[in-house]
């Protein structure tokens, strides 16, 4: 499979995925690379800004199997992964599974449920198998989680530690729509759209799973040259260092830095990668590894802030 191809599939899944989301075009791509790198990901935004909408429209794209999961304070570990169950007639214990046993598994509103739960879902996530019993149950690919939270609302909930987010391969922040897109969503309410029936705004399955791990083994062969290899390097060490952060990127940010853009640079349709290939995938792996200095958020710094001020002394490869 070629890096053409790829892209192809790419813009139809897009135009697809455009009949449901309106100005999400660069989240879209975002969400897109993190399937075929075969990661996780964050979506972070407050109420009402289509989080839940993205995810539902992504598993619909894919011919696979999906299931949510709405996390709530009493959600156990067992309502995750399933547990064994005794059987009356035949005297056995037989595996009721969870809803974990899936491909594309929304989580919405993860930091709702305890720690304990949590934990459950990012190991899964991490080792992409259930332990049981004693039994290891491997999930089948291709397998994705794409949780959601809500930045603003602390009652009632667990923030995630920062060892359980480093399990996520990106973090999207979803802003408010601009005001042309809120008069365009407006306009397909108006006309009938409904976010709770999404076929019947007509979008169809374009991916499937064998394109998909197949297109995982076209990227392995795009190529990076030693001097983008130094840039994510630099970047990575230069999180790090900075005065404004007490913790930075470790060497398995680096890596998926790395492996995220030589995505990216397929799904734009080249078997090389870029700088700029590169600069668009560092904030979404980076902004929620980061822990900054107290006085960094005093002064109105964010994460992205000090990213791009991170980035901003590494030397750009020719």
């Amino acid at each position: 499979m070629t890096p053409t191809e790829i892209q192809q599939q790419f813009e139809r899944a897009k135009t697809e995925a455009n009949k449901a989301l309106v100005g999400m075009d660069n989240h879209f791509e975002i969400l897109f690379a993190a399937l075929l790198t075969g990661g996780h990901v964050l979506l972070e935004g407050v109420p009402g800004t289509a989080k839940t909408l993205m995810a539902k429209t992504m598993a619909l794209l894919i011919d696979a199997q999906f299931t949510r999961i709405q996390f709530t304070p009493d959600l156990m570990p067992s309502d995750i992964l399933g547990t064994s169950v005794f059987e009356m007639g035949s005297g056995k214990f037989y595996l009721k599974k969870g809803p974990i046993f899936t491909q594309i598994c929304l989580a919405d509103e993860i930091n709702r449920a305890p720690a304990k739960t949590q934990s459950a879902l990012l190991e899964a996530m991490e080792e992409k198998q259930v332990n049981l019993d004693g039994e290891r149950h491997k999930l089948e690919e291709p397998f994705m989680v794409i949780a959601t939270q809500n930045p603003v609302e602390y009652e009632g909930t667990y923030p995630l530690p920062e060892a359980q987010l480093d399990r996520f391969l990106f973090k999207i922040t979803i802003p408010y729509a601009s005001e042309a897109a809120e008069v365009e969503i407006l306009r397909r309410y108006h006309h009938g759209f409904s976010a709770v029936d999404l076929e019947a705004a007509g979008i169809k399955p374009v991916l499937s799973t064998e394109f998909i791990l197949q297109a995982r083994q076209a990227i392995q062969q795009v190529k990076v040259e030693d001097g983008i290899l130094q840039y994510i390097t630099s970047i990575a060490r230069g999180s790090r260092e900075s005065a404004d952060v007490v913790l930075g990127a470790g060497t398995r940010a680096a890596t998926h830095i790395l492996l995220a853009s030589k995505t990216l640079a397929t799904i734009r349709g080249r078997d090389f990668v870029t700088p700029d290939d590169v600069k668009t995938i560092v904030p979404y792996v980076l902004r929620h590894r980061l822990i900054l200095q107290p006085e960094t958020e005093i002064e109105g710094l964010g994460p992205d802030a000090v990213i791009q001020r991170i980035m901003g002394v590494v030397e750009v490869p020719r």
